[in-house]
C-alpha cells in the first residue's frame, strides 16, 4: 500500500507536473493562498478533485517553503453505504487520515427549490463550523478551472449578473476563517487523466436528490465544449474576462464587501 501511495504521489510532480503541479503552484502563489502558521482543513467530498487537492497539499507541506498544518475533514451529509465505502477505500489507498462528521443536509434539501445552490451553501456552513472547532483558520475546497468558468456562465445566463468563483474568500459568518481554492488553474480533464493513470475510481455527485437529474453544471459543461469547438481558448478568455473589467463600459455595478 505504501508503494502504491508513493507512485500516485510521484505522478503529480512527475508525469503531470506541467498540467497539475505547476498550475496548482500557480494558483497558490498568484493569490497568496497559504501563509506560514496556517492550519488548513482540506475538505474531502469523495470526488476526484478533493482527493487530488489533498495529495497536492500534502506534497506542498512536505517540500514547500511555507510551514503550515493540515487536517482532512469529510462531512457525511447522508451518503449511501456504497458511496461511503468507496470514499473510505480511496482514503486508505491514498494514505489520508479522515476526520468524519455527520450532518443531515440531504434530508433538509429534499423537495426544495435550487437544491444544488442550497446544498453547497449548507455544506459550506457545516464545513466552516467543523473547521473552527478543529482550530483551523482556512478551509480548502477542490474547485478547479472548469468550475470557475462554469460558474461565470451560470451567473450570466441564469441570474443575469457577472460574477466569478473567487480563489480566496473571507467568511462573513465564521470570521476569521478563509476559504481557498488551490486548484483554481487545474483543468478537469487533467484531473481525470491523473485518476485514470493511477486506476483510481472516485464517486461523482453522491446527492440522492439529484442523481436522476441533469444539473445546470452539466449544461454548462456542454456549452463550454461547444464554445471551444468554435473559438479556440474560449474558456480561458471567459475566465480572463473577470480580471479585465473596464468599469467605464459597464452600466452599473455592485460593490459588495
Amino acid at each position: 500500500m505504501k508503494k502504491e501511495k508513493q507512485k500516485i504521489q510521484n505522478s503529480i510532480i512527475k508525469r503531470y507536473r506541467k498540467e497539475i503541479w505547476c498550475n496548482f503552484i500557480r494558483g497558490v502563489d498568484e493569490y497568496n493562498l497559504i501563509s506560514d502558521g496556517d492550519k488548513i482543513a482540506i475538505c474531502i467530498s469523495g470526488g476526484k478533485d478533493s482527493f487530488l487537492l489533498a495529495k497536492c497539499m500534502e506534497e506542498l507541506q512536505m517540500h514547500g517553503k511555507k510551514k503550515f498544518d493540515m487536517c482532512y475533514i469529510l462531512m457525511d451529509p447522508g451518503y449511501k453505504d456504497n458511496h461511503k465505502k468507496q470514499i473510505l477505500k480511496n482514503a486508505e489507498i491514498l494514505g489520508i487520515n479522515l476526520h468524519i462528521f455527520k450532518s443531515n443536509i440531504f434530508d433538509i434539501i429534499e423537495g426544495k427549490k435550487d437544491i444544488c445552490y442550497l446544498c453547497a451553501r449548507k455544506r459550506r456552513g457545516a464545513l466552516y463550523s467543523e473547521a473552527k472547532k478543529l482550530g483551523c483558520n482556512k478551509i480548502a475546497l477542490g474547485h478547479h478551472f472548469n468550475d470557475v468558468v462554469e460558474t461565470i456562465l451560470m451567473s450570466m445566463i441564469y441570474n443575469g449578473e457577472f460574477k466569478t468563483m473567487m480563489p480566496k474568500l473571507s467568511s462573513v459568518n465564521f470570521k476569521p476563517l478563509e476559504l481557498i481554492r488551490p486548484l483554481y488553474y487545474v483543468r478537469e480533464k487533467d484531473i481525470i487523466a491523473w485518476a485514470n493513470h493511477n486506476n483510481l475510481k472516485f464517486i461523482d455527485c453522491a446527492c440522492k436528490v439529484t442523481e436522476k437529474q441533469i444539473g445546470k453544471r452539466n449544461e454548462m459543461k456542454e456549452l463550454i465544449k461547444l464554445l471551444n469547438n468554435y473559438y479556440k481558448g474560449a474558456d480561458i478568455n471567459i475566465m480572463n474576462s473577470t480580471k479585465e473589467v473596464n468599469l467605464s463600459t459597464i452600466i452599473s455595478y455592485i460593490n459588495e464587501k
